[in-house]
């Protein structure tokens, strides 16, 4: 999670910053309402947060095609078609810590050193190995989850009270600042999703073909 200068990019670099994103959120969901996450859509997620120096935005993911879930969540956003209503707000709320995140020099370098400590670990058990979304969640526990707002995760208490599932809602969580600390710096803003919200469907659909 590298911070850079923003640098303005088409607009269907930012659909796939915000679809991994969106994506990430919804497997926060998933994971908070049944104890599960579909496992290739956390690795997706988790590994995004240690392709400190990915060639493209593509390359964050792995691969355009490992948000496609994210682009569906976005068009059904913008054709109005949704079914998650709580989605739209996390959403918001991640976009709004990352902004604070982003002015927070110590803490961002707290993140990065810290990413930097589990790279060697997740290389050789992979990213979504218990010990690994263990020491994530910690971070994010550590630094972000002191930031206002907080982000508020509604779902099943019997789920939510189990230090595991803790642990790994909060290191998606810190992919979903990842992604939307990428959207920012390729020049996404909250106008996109209101003045560009046309130009941003149009990308979303380029995308799914």
């Amino acid at each position: 999670m590298t911070p850079g200068p923003s640098r303005p990019q088409p607009m269907s670099e930012r659909a796939l910053a915000l679809a991994g994103l969106v994506q990430a959120l919804a497997q926060v969901r998933r994971i908070a309402e049944t104890g599960q996450a579909h496992a290739a859509t956390l690795a997706t997620a988790i590994d995004s947060v240690f392709r400190f120096q990915a060639p493209s935005t593509a390359a964050v993911y792995g691969g355009a095609e490992r948000v496609r879930d994210g682009l569906v969540l976005l068009r059904d956003y913008f054709e109005s078609r949704g079914r998650d209503e709580q989605l739209p707000r996390l959403a918001l709320s991640v976009l709004q810590l990352e902004r604070r995140f982003a002015q927070d020099e110590d803490m961002m370098r707290r993140v990065r050193e810290g990413l930097q400590a589990q790279t060697a670990r997740a290389a050789q058990l992979g990213g979504t190995h218990p010990d690994v979304l263990s020491a994530l969640g910690a971070l994010y526990a550590d630094t972000l989850s002191h930031l206002r707002p907080r982000v508020l995760v509604q779902g099943n208490p019997h789920y939510l009270g189990q230090p595991g599932v803790v642990a790994e809602v909060r290191a998606v969580l810190l992919a979903a600042v990842r992604s939307a600390m990428l959207w920012r710096q390729l020049g996404g803003s909250l106008w996109d999703l209101t003045l560009r919200r046309r130009a941003l469907l149009e990308a979303v659909r380029a995308h799914l073909g």
